[in-house]
């Protein structure tokens, strides 16, 4: 796998400074929780799901998530989990094992098998689920955990734990953090603090942790336009920050956190002007690819995106492959930040001090922004550098048929 691997080498060539690494489903787990990116969710049930996972990886895709939870209906559970059955066995047909159980063509560039993760219900679907995959479990990423509390997620993880050790394939879990015991401030803190007990003790399992905001915004009979982000939600934004503040810290003690979901692919009618200038889009000659983004309620995507990698945020969940590139133009490392990050961790630094930024714009203090540079130098492995004149446009126009 690598990011942009869907697009011609000579246009990756053009616009990274530093191409993306490419990357197997066995890498460290501190690299895969970067390289998510854009987390697709397709229903369990889709009959054709095998081809939907290929062609989906075929276009930049990196990490879906196969879910048996909230968007299937009750009545389906049983058909959805025999539908996974076959559609994994469909793919391990199709990428035969190439090395010690990892699928030939996974990390080929633009093609081969996603990390895919499943999202269940119940801890007992973890180890049936993996019983009933037989040898084409080799494929799983690991299981997304719904509504997780420290009472009803320990469960999940002693059972993926189990499952991983029957089957001898190492799996991850992503626990959701959507429950109203999160949301509500009466109880905030001390369900926080149960979340960072239990998944402190499953440290080397959980591999990122994701943010339900429907289901935040549910409880209050809330839903954002798509000319607002989460953070506009004031309610929704005081957990966002809360989270990170006690499971996102860079002391060493903190998970990735990924970004919520984008509800919109079409815009209905505005009451706000598009978050889009129109200059970045008429120096490239894109001003035809604004419009669509505008048209589909990309601006506000945009928008997000940035909101969410300003309060620590990395990664986000999506429900339809239009934002999936979106998401990963905007994590690709600027060839400004780059150099700053460059400069602040070079060895002769680390008695700390303060300098001018390479570009001249702005200070860079070596101990202070260290933990920045760090982060910044796994996403620029992950997701690349971009050349000196090149932007999110390029980057966007580059992947966008049309």
């Amino acid at each position: 796998m690598r990011h942009f691997g869907h697009i011609a080498p000579e246009t990756r060539r053009r616009l990274f400074h530093r191409e993306p690494c490419a990357f197997t489903a066995d890498a460290p787990a501190r690299l895969l929780s970067s390289a998510l990116g854009a987390t697709l969710y397709s229903p369990a049930t889709r009959p054709r799901l095998a081809d939907d996972v290929v062609k989906q990886a075929g276009r930049g895709v990196v990490s879906m998530v196969l879910c048996l939870e909230d968007s299937i209906d009750d009545a389906d559970v049983v058909h959805g989990e025999e539908n996974l059955v076959r559609q994994f066995a469909d793919l391990a047909g199709r990428f035969p094992v190439d090395g010690p159980g990892r699928p030939d063509g996974a990390d080929a560039p633009g093609g081969g098998v996603p990390l895919l993760f499943v999202r269940v219900r119940t801890p007992e679907q973890i180890p049936d689920l993996v019983r009933r995959l037989g040898p084409s479990v080799r494929l799983l990423s690991g299981f997304v955990l719904p509504k997780f509390t420290e009472e009803r997620g320990v469960p999940f993880l002693e059972a993926l734990q189990g499952a991983e050790a029957s089957s001898g394939r190492r799996l991850f879990a992503m626990p959701v953090l959507e429950s109203p015991e999160l949301l509500y401030r009466e109880s905030r803190v001390e369900t926080l603090e149960g979340i960072l007990r239990a998944v402190g003790k499953y440290r080397d399992r959980v591999l990122a942790l994701r943010l339900g905001v429907t289901d935040f915004c549910s409880s209050y009979g809330l839903r954002r336009a798509p000319d607002m982000t989460a953070y506009d939600v004031q309610i929704v934004a005081s957990v966002i920050a809360d989270v990170v503040n006690m499971l996102g810290r860079a002391d060493g003690t903190g998970f990735t956190v990924t970004g919520p979901v984008w509800e919109y692919f079409r815009a209905p009618e505005r009451m706000f002007k598009p978050q889009l200038r129109q200059s970045p889009f008429l120096e490239v000659q894109a001003v035809g690819l604004r419009e669509r983004l505008i048209e589909h309620a990309m601006d506000g995507l945009l928008r997000e995106i940035s909101l969410d990698q300003a309060n620590g945020l990395l990664g986000k969940t999506c429900i339809h492959p239009s934002h999936v590139l979106p998401v990963h133009a905007l994590s690709v490392v600027s060839h400004e930040e780059f150099s700053d990050a460059e400069d602040i961790l070079r060895p002769e630094r680390g008695g700390g001090g303060v300098m001018r930024s390479v570009y001249t714009n702005k200070m860079n203090e070596v101990k202070p922004h260290r933990a920045w540079a760090e982060r910044t130098m796994l996403r620029a492995e992950v997701f690349g550098v971009a050349r000196e004149d090149v932007g999110f446009v390029e980057l966007l126009a580059a992947g966008i048929p049309g």
